[in-house]
């Protein structure tokens, strides 16, 4: 299958599908230190991150196959090496191990800028290839960290 068989222009959905491509990369390491962070969370915030952290790495595994299963709806193959991601992403691996609660805090807050900053890329990207449902999908994944980001530095203590 390809673009065209869902009524978009191949050669105007490419930049979207190398986006979502480098996004689905970044999530999956936003995913993991998310997963690190439940695991390792230690201290008087405990029971309130341990749970948070359990709901936003639950929320990015859907969010992951939701992303691949756009690209392949594209037409293309969305990539699926740890490597290629590492390699690809923007965002960081983190040692959570030891970690202080309020650092892994800042770090998922940091990763959340991050993969806003790249949905507002993508929002444009299908913009400009009439592609609704793409633009959709990354409009609901934004939406969900703009307002865990506003939940997450209220928890902070952060302006």
């Amino acid at each position: 299958m390809d673009a065209k068989e869902i009524s978009l222009n191949e050669k105007e959905v490419k930049p979207v599908v190398d986006l979502l491509n480098d996004y689905l990369a970044n999530y999956h390491i936003h995913y993991q230190k998310l997963r690190g962070c439940h695991w390792n969370i230690k201290g008087q915030n405990f029971f309130t991150l341990h749970v948070k952290f359990e709901e936003l790495y639950t929320n990015a595994q859907l969010t992951i196959d939701e992303i691949a299963e756009r690209v392949l709806t594209l037409g293309k193959p969305p990539h699926s090496r740890f490597a290629d991601y590492i390699s690809e992403s923007q965002i960081q691996e983190i040692d959570t191990i030891g970690m202080k609660d309020l650092d892994m805090v800042d770090a998922v807050l940091d990763d959340m800028a991050k993969l806003i900053e790249m949905e507002r890329e993508i929002l444009d990207a299908t913009a400009n290839a009439g592609d609704d449902g793409s633009n959709d999908m990354v409009n609901r994944f934004m939406q969900f960290k703009e307002k865990n980001t506003w939940m997450l530095r209220s928890f902070a203590g952060k302006k």
